[in-house]
C-alpha cells in the first residue's frame, strides 16, 4: 500500500444544525475497520470533545446509526473500505432530527411520532388474565412477525425524503409500528390506530419512493406496512368508519 493511503483521510460533522462544519482528520487505516472504529479512534485520540453514540457495536441497538457519505447506516456494521472515496469518508449526523453535538441527534421528534400514531399496545387483558393462546400460523400475527424486529435505530426516518419535506409526517418507523400492532390480535383499539395514520401528516402522506425499505440495516419493508394502513384506511372509510 502507498504510504499517503495509510491515513484515512475522515471529514466529521461538528457544531450542531446551524452552526457547525465539517472538520477533517488523518486516521490510520486497518485491515478490518468499520465506521465506528474511525470515529472512536477520533474521539479517543484526536479530539475527545467529539460527541457521538454507540452502545453494543454488533448491530443490536442501533444507537450508532450516523450519515455515511450522505446515507444513512449502521455504523458499526459499516466497513471502511465498502465505503471509502478514494482514502476519504465523510460522517455526519442522522438528518431528519435536530443535532445536539456533532454526531449527536436528538430522538425525541421520532419517538413523540410513535406516540402520534399510536404506536403503544391497547390490552385486551390484565396481568391477572390468563394468557390467551396465539398460533403463529394466524396470518395476522405473520404479518405483525414482520416488523418486530425494529430497534428504533431511525435509518428509515434519516432515508425519508418526504420526511424531510413534510415535518409533521409521522415517518416509515412509526407507521411500521401502528401496522404491526393493527394486526396484532392482542391489540384492543385497532379504529384509534386508524384514526391516527389517516390524518394529517399521516399514511397517505407517503410518496411511495420506498427509501426507508432500501435503507433499513434489518431488511425489514416499512414501505409494505404503510401500504397496508393505505389500504385499511380506505376499507374503513368506505365502509363509513372515520
Amino acid at each position: 500500500m502507498a504510504e499517503e493511503h495509510k491515513k484515512l483521510e475522515v471529514s466529521i460533522w461538528r457544531g450542531d444544525a446551524q452552526q457547525g462544519r465539517f472538520e477533517t482528520y488523518e486516521v490510520p487505516a486497518q485491515d478490518n475497520q468499520t465506521i465506528l472504529d474511525v470515529v472512536s479512534w477520533v474521539q479517543q485520540n484526536a479530539d475527545p470533545t467529539l460527541s457521538y453514540r454507540f452502545a453494543c457495536r454488533v448491530g443490536m441497538c442501533g444507537s450508532c446509526a450516523m450519515m455515511v457519505n450522505g446515507k444513512p447506516r449502521w455504523t458499526c456494521r459499516t466497513h471502511v473500505k465498502k465505503v471509502l472515496d478514494g482514502n476519504k469518508v465523510a460522517v455526519s449526523p442522522l438528518r431528519n432530527m435536530p443535532v445536539i453535538k456533532d454526531l449527536a441527534v436528538d430522538m425525541d421528534p421520532f419517538f413523540d411520532k410513535w406516540v402520534k400514531a399510536e404506536g403503544r399496545h391497547h390490552a385486551t387483558s390484565t396481568r391477572h388474565d390468563p394468557m390467551p393462546e396465539i398460533r403463529p400460523d394466524d396470518p395476522r400475527r405473520a404479518i405483525a412477525n414482520k416488523a418486530i424486529e425494529c430497534i428504533n435505530c431511525a435509518v428509515c426516518y434519516s432515508s425519508c425524503d418526504t420526511v424531510a419535506g413534510n415535518p409533521d409526517y409521522l415517518g416509515p418507523a412509526a407507521l411500521q409500528r401502528a401496522w404491526t400492532l393493527f394486526n396484532d390480535a392482542k391489540d384492543a383499539d385497532r379504529q384509534s390506530i386508524l384514526d391516527a395514520v389517516s390524518g394529517a401528516g399521516g399514511c397517505h402522506n407517503c410518496h411511495s419512493q420506498g427509501s426507508c425499505t432500501h435503507y433499513c440495516p434489518n431488511e425489514l419493508d416499512p414501505l409494505s406496512a404503510i401500504l397496508g394502513l393505505k389500504r385499511a384506511t380506505a376499507r374503513a372509510f368506505f365502509k363509513g368508519g372515520s
